[in-house]
């Protein structure tokens, strides 16, 4: 099936490192524009070479673009840019305030000379007191609450992923779309930024929305009060683990029943789910004794006939086998630069029944550095001196 391109005709230029900024370029190229990352001459953007945690960033966002490898100190490397820029529909950046200004390539000069441009920020706060503020995803993460309620009490922890970066991101995507689609009525692009602390902020929202409520803050959800009666990791005979949940008034009598705990079906005391929220301390440790005599693959099977919610609790190495992502389009097929072949997650929806994605390989620094001036009407013998001064690679 062919992936979707809804995008496509769109031009991008990307001015990105990390993780926040690139999910945005790889999400326009999933979707069928045509992104060029623009990287320091000669070896490219530092996120290629990031080890421990940060060994997975690049090969993880930076898939669909191609690469244009450039001296921006040089004059010649500066006017390659400004040209690039000249024919682009959106740019997007992730570097520190001010950084883009000082090469003239801020908002306020290129709105005025390219009216029609759409310019996405990716930053760590919005206008306001935190906008000069150097953020990282851990930071906002501590500050924002998030950590706060992923770790134990007195223990914050960060989140396992870089869960902000990520949906900052997608947040910038659906501010640029939005920019596009007003420009299709008044001719102008616009100015589009996304905050990383903003982003914590809204998943922070169900937190503040039940303090004001309760009036009474929520613990870390560690050790939180479960709003549902069976919402739990069990572990199973097998030395596997597997969470439950049995979350509704119709699901409570077909689970006990089906696991052998009629007497807790018939409970007069546990009709209402309210009632089993309270008496958790007295019907988990018998749910778990009882789920325990099964296997791992036996107690899935029977949640999924009883169509309970539930889960293995699974390691992020096996979404790489996983029967549901590889028989639904949800892995994408890449070569690395170093040839080697990887397989990793397509943007998490589907576009009348297609998944898109597959929008390119992992492009080595610059490798498409002398298709890209030669389409911006630089002849061959320039583009040759240009490569031989450095100016450009590739």
């Amino acid at each position: 099936m062919t992936s979707p391109t809804p995008l496509k005709g769109i031009r991008v230029v990307e001015f990105t490192h990390m993780v926040m900024g690139p999910t945005v370029g790889m999400t326009l190229a999933d979707l069928g524009a045509e992104v060029v990352k623009v990287e320091p001459a000669p070896e490219g953007d530092t996120t290629r070479r990031l080890t421990g945690s940060g060994t997975g960033f690049y090969a993880a966002f930076g898939r669909g673009r191609r690469s244009l490898a450039v001296n921006m100190k040089t004059p010649e490397g500066m006017a390659l840019v400004q040209r690039l820029v000249a024919r682009a529909d959106v740019l997007v950046e992730n570097f520190r305030p001010g950084a883009m200004a000082k090469l003239g390539l801020g908002y306020a000069e290129l709105s005025e000379k390219h009216p029609r441009l759409v310019y996405c920020s990716c930053k760590g706060f919005l206008p306001g007191p935190y906008e000069h503020r150097t953020a990282l995803d851990e930071v906002v993460q501590m500050m924002g609450g998030l950590a706060y309620m992923t770790g134990l009490e007195g223990r914050p922890l960060r989140a396992g992923s870089s869960v902000i970066d990520i949906m900052g991101g997608l947040s910038a995507v659906i501010g640029i779309l939005a920019a596009l689609r007003e420009r299709e009525s008044t001719g102008r692009g616009g100015e589009v930024q996304a905050g990383l602390f903003e982003t914590v902020a809204l998943l922070m929202a169900q937190h503040m929305a039940q303090t004001r409520i309760t009036g009474t803050a929520p613990r870390p959800m560690s050790v939180r009060l479960p709003a549902w009666p069976v919402y739990d990791i069990f572990d199973t005979g097998d030395g596997g683990q597997v969470f439950v949940g049995v979350v509704t008034d119709t699901q409570w009598p077909a689970f006990c029943n089906a696991f052998g705990l009629h007497d807790l079906a018939e409970d007069a005391t546990l009709a209402t789910k309210q009632q089993r929220v309270e008496a958790r301390e007295r019907t988990i440790p018998r749910i778990a004794a009882v789920l325990k005599r099964w296997t791992k693959p036996d107690l899935m099977a029977k949640c999924e006939a009883l169509g309970l919610p539930f889960a293995p609790i699974g390691k992020p190495a096996d979404l790489f086998e996983d029967p549901h992502l590889n028989g639904s389009g949800g892995l994408v097929a890449m070569t690395l630069p170093d040839g080697r072949e990887i397989a990793l997650p397509a943007l998490p929806v589907s576009l009348d029944g297609a998944r898109p994605g597959g929008a390119g390989d992992l492009r080595p620094p610059g490798a498409d550095g002398a298709d890209v001036a030669a389409e911006l009407g630089y002849s061959a013998a320039e583009i040759a001196a240009m490569q031989e001064k450095g100016v450009i690679t590739g």
